[in-house]
């Protein structure tokens, strides 16, 4: 079973497994659907299966996924899982690393762009449910903190979107759709 918490990374394996852009959507694909064999991955990724396998692979030994052989009907399936809830990692821990800290800085461009990316296909296709459009939110704020209330900033947003995302879906018959919430806090000049 995933581990609830969010794993803080250190080492430049890892970091460099989450830099790749098929590994970020399959981490993404299982955080979303929960268990996946690579057949299931390859097909909602649209990549082959033995690539899918391939870079399980390499996620299980960046320890980041794990087997779940408990799912497995028969000797030949295997299901994989998340290791833990998410990942974190700090500048400041990597400085001793420059592999590391390399990664960092190119796993870390990635979620960007990948954001950007989603952010850009929603608002191509916004018009398409009127509901989901009125629901769906953007906000940015102006404040002036220092680093220390920046960081309780941050925990703050992060147990509210924690606790929205850990939550036990009601069986309440209500059709609910993944959906993707983000949010930065940096120092900055209008």
């Amino acid at each position: 079973m995933t581990k609830p918490e969010v794993r803080t990374l250190r080492d430049a394996r890892s970091l460099t497994a989450l830099a790749h852009p098929f590994r970020a959507r399959m981490m993404d694909a299982l955080k979303v659907d929960g268990p996946s064999t690579a057949s299931m991955l390859a097909a909602r990724t649209g990549q082959a299966v033995g690539n899918a396998s391939h870079h399980l692979k390499v996620l299980a030994e960046a320890g980041l996924v794990e087997e779940a052989p408990e799912l497995a009907r028969d000797r030949r399936e295997r299901w994989w899982r998340l290791v833990s809830a998410g990942t974190r990692w700090s500048s400041l821990e990597l400085e001793d690393d420059p592999a590391a800290g390399a990664a960092a800085r190119e796993a870390e461009a990635l979620g960007l762009r990948r954001q950007v990316e989603r952010v850009q296909a929603w608002m191509a296709n916004a018009d398409s449910d009127p509901q989901w459009e009125d629901a769906a939110f953007a906000t940015q704020h102006w404040m002036r903190v220092t680093p220390e209330e920046l960081r309780e900033v941050a925990e703050e947003v992060v147990a509210v979107l924690m606790r929205w995302s850990q939550r036990e879906v009601p069986d309440d018959g209500a059709e609910r759709e993944p959906v993707h919430v983000f949010a930065r806090g940096f120092p900055c000049q209008p």
